[in-house]
């Protein structure tokens, strides 16, 4: 027997097989099956954080840390008022390459080595100005300094450690008066950790040899 001829062929992108037109029941082999449900789009991936999510801006961060980076300019010159300019000049780079610095977990240790570029500059050129003693002259009428021991073995470090060559002393500085490993240190100063060490360990023997911590050894 021949075998009756097939119907129209539907097209459209309306009418799908097992989806019955408008206003017509579902016949035929796919009446009833599940018609499978639209592929939704893939979801758009997350949008990357500011690059400034932990400072939203320039103030925010020098509200935050302030304080504590004052500290280390105090750190690198005995005079506060020097301090504060060195600070403020070290800040003004630093607002200069906000929108470069991407990490803000770096952030303070741009300021530091602003900090010790600005003050090494002042150094060498007051070079011709400054020169080594073998004490350190003080102004007529000056009262003594406070007697306790601490207070007198504090100042007699600081002496010590001012008179130590300008590189060393950062890296002394940096190491224990900030605290910083050795690795933090070397990447303030742009050098490598044994550089740090070794010069660290020449300004640990020159300070043992300085008479006037004599008392202490």
């Amino acid at each position: 027997m021949t075998p009756p001829p097939l119907g129209p062929v539907c097209t459209g992108a309306s009418t799908a097989v097992g989806r019955p037109a408008a206003g017509r029941p579902a016949t035929g082999p796919t009446a009833g099956l599940a018609t499978r449900p639209a592929t939704r789009p893939a979801a758009r991936p997350a949008h990357r954080a500011a690059p400034h999510a932990a400072y939203p801006s320039f103030t925010s961060y020098v509200r935050a840390r302030g304080p504590v980076l004052l500290r280390t300019a105090r750190s690198l010159t005995a005079n506060p008022s020097d301090a504060e300019d060195l600070l403020q000049t070290a800040l003004a780079k630093t607002f200069v390459a906000w929108e470069r610095i991407e990490d803000h977990r770096a952030l303070d240790g741009y300021v530091r080595r602003a900090l010790l570029n600005t003050r090494t500059s002042q150094w060498r050129k007051r070079k011709v100005d400054e020169f080594a003693c073998d004490e350190l002259p003080e102004p007529a009428g000056v009262p003594e300094p406070d007697p306790a021991e601490r207070q007198v073995l504090h100042d007699a470090m600081w002496r010590a450690v001012m008179r130590l060559p300008d590189r060393q002393r950062a890296m002394v500085v940096l190491r224990y008066y900030e605290d910083l490993s050795e690795a933090q240190t070397a990447e303030v100063l742009g050098v490598s950790v044994g550089t740090v060490k070794s010069a660290v360990s020449r300004a640990l023997g020159k300070l043992r040899e300085d008479p006037e911590l004599s008392p202490v050894r």
